[in-house]
């Protein structure tokens, strides 16, 4: 019998992710590792092996990457030691002495757990499970790919380099089909795994199938949160939604002979089915298609009195979502709430002047028009109150186009986030510097202190928001929670600092609003004095505004880019948050109707009034109305000719 020391460890008990290759354990761990106070490896490396490499097959006669409690005995505090050397937190700096949980996942771990469970005494496990032939189609895959190698020598082995973790019958395997390899492969790991997590006490392990994850991520990130010791952020579901959406996209289908070579593996194929949900459509699944919950990527809900106030307004709402590449043109029309897509590379910026609007995308200016002739021939007929028709694009090149605004004269503006600089355009360049901070030494990109706000007043622009005063390329990150100002254009003075992601100034009605996007609040700011004041929380991070009597429209976003995002005051005072346009009451900051995004939708950029458009259309490039709509400018006169008739 082997005795074992417990060992201090400078961090909490670990979170170790097992399950055979293919089983979902790397979607798992990118979740968790976007969580607050969760530590991780910076690389794909055995973390066993790197730190005792004696430990390594190759210096144990190739027999496999199997590790048992015996062999913790000598070499736990080597491997803790290690790992707090190497750990690091969600945005890859060292943990130093900071209290948090490491979250592992490799794929030998399935070959480990007694191992793991000696040297890691209070650690959890968590089990990742998958419809068999799910699971070994992705192993197929990861050997083809040969990106997977993990015994490239093995002697005597004629068939492709071993990939994936090396099992002690690999000798049985050689010269077999690469399908009789995977399965057999999967069939040892998958037994491995049950027998040993079974000697363990039942509150030290949980599983999660990974069917389950992608149909409720919210749900099953929560449970496992809770098992796990590990505060839930909506942050968290990104990488388990992007999963889900590309098997939606991208099906895959086992090959017929790795389905033969697995009816002959029964043990392993039902132990594994038996812990699967009684629910699961294996059919579904086997063919690689995401649960049917993914497959509707698009979905909204709004209070009544959302269509009612732009019914009283006698005007439709311009959305811009940068994240899931769409316009939004919110209607209203019998009480209901249309929501109206147009697909674009990245739109942000918005800004709307009589009869037409500008957006900003990825590279481009697109500048569109009113035609009312061309609004009632749009089905269906009788409908329609506006067609606006892109009439201009100017290429820009990708300078982070931010707020924009036209002034009294009509001439569009934008800030220039790449630059650090107000700009406009002509037809002979990509834009025209026209104003930047004092403290920014040089017209460069680089983004130095994240331009991103402008509000124009007396039709001119006046005041900017940035997120810090630094002028090196991404330094205002290292302050973003307390390092925002805003800027009066005219006279480069800072009116107020230490704003939290300041966003969309807007001047109304004699009064400065803005909004403090790490908190998630609107604010209104005395001009003459910098005095702040918070009119009202939000349920988002709140960015894109319109000013409209006495309402504003606030665009909110769920943020989910933890590295960007983490640790701001809105992510400690919501783990839930919203994606939608809330209408806030100015006066007193209390939400009176909104329109709420779910699924595709999940960051707001830009939120725009369109004034007396109730029920526009927005053309598309390729459409008939764009087609079979001419223009003609009048021409000029020709030039008078000398000395003659």
């Amino acid at each position: 019998m082997v005795t074992l020391r417990a060992v201090s460890a400078p961090f909490q008990p670990p979170v170790l992710i097992v399950g055979t290759p293919g089983s979902g354990g790397a979607v798992l761990a990118s979740a968790l590792l976007r969580a607050s106070g969760v530590w991780h490896l910076p690389d794909r490396e055995d973390p066993i092996t790197q730190a005792v490499p004696e430990l390594d097959p190759s210096q144990r006669g190739w027999d496999s990457h199997t590790l048992l409690a015996a062999d913790a005995t000598t070499n736990a505090q080597v491997i803790t030691d290690d790992l707090a050397k190497r750990l690091v937190d969600r945005e890859g700096k060292p943990i130093g002495e900071r209290s948090g949980i490491p979250v592992l996942w490799n794929a030998r771990f399935a070959l480990r757990i007694p191992f793991l469970a000696a040297a890691f005494p209070q650690a959890r496990f968590v089990l990742c499970i998958r419809e068999p032939a799910d699971a070994t189609e992705e192993m197929v895959r990861a050997w083809q790919s040969g990106t997977f190698v993990s015994a490239g020598e093995l002697p005597e082995w004629a068939g492709p380099k071993w990939s994936l973790p090396l099992i002690e019958e690999w000798r049985e395997l050689n010269e077999k089909s690469l399908e009789e390899i995977v399965v057999k492969q999967w069939s040892v790991l998958s037994d491995k795994l049950l027998d040993d997590l079974n000697t363990l006490p039942a509150e030290r392990w949980a599983i999660t199938d990974f069917d389950s994850l992608l149909s409720d991520p919210g749900g099953e990130l929560k449970r496992l949160c809770g098992f796990s010791g590990i505060e839930y952020d909506q942050a968290l579901l990104t990488p388990v939604e992007a999963t889900a959406r590309q098997l939606t996209m991208v099906p895959q289908r086992p090959s017929d002979a790795l389905l033969s070579c697995l009816e002959a593996t029964t043990g392993a194929r039902e132990r594994t089915r038996d812990l699967l949900p009684t629910n699961v459509n294996r059919e579904s699944s086997a063919s690689g298609r995401a649960p049917a919950a993914s497959e509707s990527p698009f979905r909204s809900s709004f209070t009544s009195g959302f269509p009612q106030a732009l019914t009283d307004l006698r005007s439709s709402l311009l959305v811009s979502t940068y994240q899931s590449g769409r316009l939004i043109c919110a209607r209203a029309n019998g009480g209901m709430l249309n929501t109206h897509l147009r697909d674009f590379d990245k739109p942000m910026g918005l800004a709307v002047g009589p009869g037409r609007f500008a957006l900003g995308t990825r590279t481009e200016v697109w500048d569109f028009r009113d035609h009312p002739s061309v609004a009632a021939k749009v089905e269906p007929a009788n409908t329609h109150d506006a067609c606006y028709l892109p009439v201009n694009r100017h290429t820009t090149g990708d300078i982070l186009i931010h707020d924009m605004s036209f002034d009294k004269q009509g001439e569009l503006w934008a800030v220039a986030t790449q630059f650090s600089c107000l700009v406009t355009f002509n037809q002979d360049s990509s834009f025209i510097p026209r104003w930047k901070p004092e403290f920014i030494s040089e017209l460069a990109a680089g983004d130095r202190c994240h331009l991103n706000g402008l509000a124009n007043r007396d039709g001119r622009p006046r005041y900017v928001t940035a997120l810090g005063t630094t002028d090196k390329p991404g330094t205002w990150r290292e302050h973003k929670a307390t390092g925002g100002v805003l800027i009066d254009v005219t006279t480069n003075e800072i009116i107020k600092d230490g704003l939290c992601m300041p966003h969309s100034p807007r001047w109304h009605d004699g009064n400065l609003w803005l909004l403090e996007s790490g908190k998630g609040e609107l604010a209104k700011i005395d001009v003459a004095t910098g005095q702040l004041t918070t009119v009202g929380e939000l349920p988002g991070f709140t960015r894109g505004m319109a000013i409209a009597g006495s309402h504003a429209f606030i665009g909110l976003s769920q943020i989910r880019e933890s590295s960007t995002f983490g640790d701001l005051p809105i992510t400690k005072r919501l783990k839930e948050r919203t994606c939608g346009v809330w209408m806030v009451e100015l006066r007193t900051g209390n939400t009176t109707a909104f329109l709420k995004f779910e699924d595709l939708i999940q960051e707001i950029f830009e939120v725009c009034l369109l004034p007396g458009a109730r029920y526009p259309e927005i053309a598309e490039p390729g459409s008939s109305a764009v087609s079979t709509t001419f223009t003609a400018g009048k021409p000029k006169a020709p030039p008078k000719r000398k000395g003659g008739n």
